[in-house]
């Protein structure tokens, strides 16, 4: 079995129509994020049939994006956005209370331009909200972080005492990655398609941190390898192979081994 740490299939099937038959095929277990309810339930129903079917199984996890605040072309006012975000933050709590997550995110910050940057007092409010919910329901929290680690130092205490902390589609140096561990928090770095496509920073991360603490992830459809139009669960065997090629030393790394430790990972963050 495969596994990605973090996917929206909700937006994948829009543009793959045999989207679950392809996860199926490939056998990838995966964490399926939402921030609205039609997505969450969408997510809901493949998870349930597929445990129905014995199939790979589907993480159900949920938070408000920190990139929404900034939207472009939204149409409400900003006071309706405000409801629209104060019904998420109600359904995520809803959610959390029944047991029907397994991860909270993605959350987190964004702060990779102007745009971004601007909101950032709204994305501290919405990163509190989602954080107290995950310590307060034991919960893993799923991380969406652009030019924004020290935002992540900065709650530190508070983030060693959730049982996971998921960093997707990892942009930190592999210093912050080890520092992170050694002040107690169980992290855990996720890498996709970035590291087949020479980006620097993630490749080198990748290759030296603790295997016990990697993660695969597709990021479905938003992290396409080299000339695709998007990401799809097919992409998993060729982040495997970078990872491998990665984390080579004199003598090569097992692919089935590494997928094999890929998945307890994923099992031990997602259950």
């Amino acid at each position: 079995m495969a596994s990605c740490a973090h996917a929206h299939p909700a937006d994948l099937v829009k543009r793959l129509s045999g989207a679950e038959e392809e996860r199926r095929r490939f056998s990838v277990a995966s964490a399926a994020s939402a921030w609205n309810r039609r997505d969450f339930e969408y997510h809901e129903n493949l998870a349930e049939r597929a445990r129905r079917e014995n199939a790979a199984p589907m993480a159900l996890c949920f938070a408000v994006h920190p990139q929404l605040p900034a939207a472009e072309g939204r149409e409400e006012s900003a006071g309706e956005f405000r409801g629209i975000i104060g019904e998420s933050l109600a359904l995520l709590e809803s959610l959390a209370a029944e047991g029907r997550l397994r991860a909270i995110g993605e959350t987190g910050f964004d702060l990779y331009n102007a745009a971004f940057r601007s909101t950032e007092g709204i994305q501290e409010e919405l990163f509190a909200c989602h954080l107290e919910t995950a310590r307060r329901r034991d919960l893993p929290l799923v991380l969406h972080i652009r030019r924004a680690m020290h935002r992540v130092f900065a709650h530190a205490g508070i983030l060693r005492k959730l049982p996971a902390v998921v960093f997707h589609s990892y942009s930190g140096t592999a210093g912050e990655g080890e520092a992170l561990l050694r002040r107690g928090i169980n992290a855990y770095f996720s890498f996709g398609a970035v590291i087949t496509t020479n980006h620097r920073e993630a490749m080198r991360a990748c290759a030296v941190l603790p295997l016990d603490h990697l993660l695969t992830e597709t990021d479905a459809p938003y992290q396409p390898r080299r000339g695709a139009a998007f990401s799809r669960w097919a992409d998993i065997p060729a982040t495997l192979r970078a990872m491998a090629a990665l984390r080579a030393g004199p003598e090569p790394v097992n692919p089935e081994a590494l997928e094999a430790a890929i998945d307890e990972n994923w099992r031990r963050v997602f259950g």
